[in-house]
């Protein structure tokens, strides 16, 4: 938009000066927009026409017809076999469509497109088919290669009765913030729709495990989904697959998989083969800004080892709980390439150097890179990190617990108290009695009947013992101290809790 007001402006400007020296000869005068030829901003064609009409065809359609079970909502009721149609409370049978987008990448009838746009939508739904439609409107039945739901990636294919067009991946390590692109797909039905836009950034995580996005300004909205962008020679660099939006069109946010990502995937599905990540088994959680003031650390640079899975290569090689992984085989650990991904693409059986920080030392591990175990599997080694400790349990907010450092008040763990809160008998700790829920420990949903294990990554077995690690915390210009907690019928969780405004 910047350029097309400096056109505009020079073009009045322009203007305005013709009305004023020629005045006097009416005739003279032109139209603003006469002979008007839009300047190219440097590195972007005047019009993408030619190229858009070569790529066009190479796009395609999707849509899935789906099979819905639901379940009678005036099941058990008086109205049950009346609306139930004579079913009572028998599960129900509906149809239901979804549409996307996808691309061909090869002649004989390979498509790529995303894996939410081939699968059921809701539970108890199942796909019943799959048609790709091309931009000449013809129709074809496609059939699910391989899909891969961690990276949101699918492969279909078609029975081609002629040589299809199609496009090929480039190379999106060389894609730069302020690059042109253009996305073509099909949202909301409008088949063969065209944006552009810039990049607006790369390596874009939204939250995912192996996020890695390019995020762009070029319209995508629903159905876009699985279609492709292109660079300015025509070469695909990433695959629309989400908007941010509250609203739920486009508001100039979208995020596209890179090639670089999504290319090795496509065609391991391609052959028919399963992925393969890699794997230490380790829980971790990013080094935010509590987490880091915490442990003294720079924000951001690294990821905190929450736990260990017993037999696995991190417990192999010696990892521990409580350790900061700043490194991978000499790839820094940051939010834009987080420890999950650079393990992922690891080599299956390699032995990697790993730098970690422990109590403030740096150490290098080494540690055999496992296989990542199915989604199921692993659910049963994770451990909940947010979801128990964010809930407001039974806290105390009584003049104890308010006078203390951190809002918490607590007592020695005895044998009797070990006993009625269920845990391990042999457990060192602390365990709370009230919590002041004005304080960032009552924010986080510390509570009566947890149990500190240690401040600071040091033992605590008293309340004074606790409150000498805050002053010590305090005394290093810190802002938040590390605790271990455990409560019952959980593994111990790492907890940043800030202190006390002074």
């Amino acid at each position: 938009m910047r350029y097309a007001y400096a056109i505009t402006g020079a073009l009045l400007l322009g203007g305005t000066a013709i009305a004023v020296t020629t005045s006097s000869n009416v005739g003279a005068q032109t139209a603003q927009n006469e002979g008007l030829q839009a300047a190219a901003p440097a590195g972007a064609p005047a019009s993408l026409a030619d190229m858009v009409e070569k790529l066009q065809p190479a796009v395609v359609n999707i849509s899935t017809k789906q099979r819905v079970t639901v379940q009678n909502p005036f099941a058990g009721t008086p109205f049950g076999d009346l609306f139930g149609q004579g079913g009572g409370a028998k599960p129900q049978t509906r149809q239901a469509q979804s549409l996307g987008s996808g691309f061909l990448i090869s002649a004989d009838g390979y498509i790529v497109t995303n894996n939410h746009v081939v699968s059921a939508g809701a539970e108890g739904a199942s796909v019943d088919s799959i048609t790709v439609t091309l931009t000449n409107k013809e129709e074809y039945p496609a059939k699910l290669i391989g899909r891969d739901p961690a990276t949101d990636l699918a492969v279909l294919k078609i029975d081609a009765k002629k040589p299809m067009p199609f496009v090929k991946f480039g190379d999106s390590t060389k894609a730069r913030v302020g690059d042109w692109v253009v996305a073509i797909g099909n949202p909301f039905a409008l088949s063969g729709t065209v944006t552009a836009g810039i990049i607006s950034a790369v390596h874009r995580g939204t939250g995912g495990t192996y996020d890695k996005f390019i995020q762009t300004d070029a319209s995508i909205n629903q159905g876009n989904s699985g279609g492709p962008m292109f660079d300015m020679r025509g070469n695909v660099i990433g695959i629309n697959s989400q908007i941010l939006s509250p609203s739920g069109g486009n508001v100039g946010i979208g995020f596209a998989i890179p090639s670089e990502q999504a290319a090795p995937i496509v065609e391991t599905l391609r052959q028919g083969q399963s992925i393969k990540r890699g794997y230490l088994g380790v829980q971790i959680s990013p080094l935010g800004e509590d987490m880091a003031d915490s442990l003294g650390l720079a924000k951001n640079r690294g990821e905190f080892v929450q736990g260990v899975e017993p037999g696995k290569g991190a417990e192999k090689a010696g990892i521990k709980a409580g350790d900061v992984i700043v490194s991978v085989a000499g790839q820094e650990v940051t939010p834009d390439q987080n420890l999950s991904s650079i393990v992922a693409n690891s080599k299956i059986g390699a032995s990697v150097p790993i730098v970690l920080l422990r109590n403030g030392q740096r150490m290098t591990l080494n540690a055999i890179v496992g296989e990542r175990p199915s989604e199921d599997e692993l659910n049963n080694f994770a451990q909940p990190q947010d979801d128990d400790f964010s809930q407001q349990g039974e806290q105390g907010s009584d003049t104890q617990a308010a006078q203390k450092s951190l809002g918490i008040s607590a007592i020695p763990l005895t044998p009797s108290i070990t006993r009625q809160l269920g845990v391990a008998g042999d457990t060192r700790g602390i365990v709370i009695t009230a919590v002041d829920g004005s304080t960032d420990a009552g924010a986080k949903g510390l509570r009566r009947g947890d149990v500190i294990l240690s401040a600071n990554n040091r033992p605590v077995l008293t309340q004074a013992d606790l409150d000498a690690q805050v002053k010590a915390v305090s005394a290093q210009g810190r802002n938040a101290i590390l605790l271990q907690v455990l409560r019952r019928g959980q593994a111990p969780l790492f907890l940043p809790i800030r202190l006390r405004d002074k």
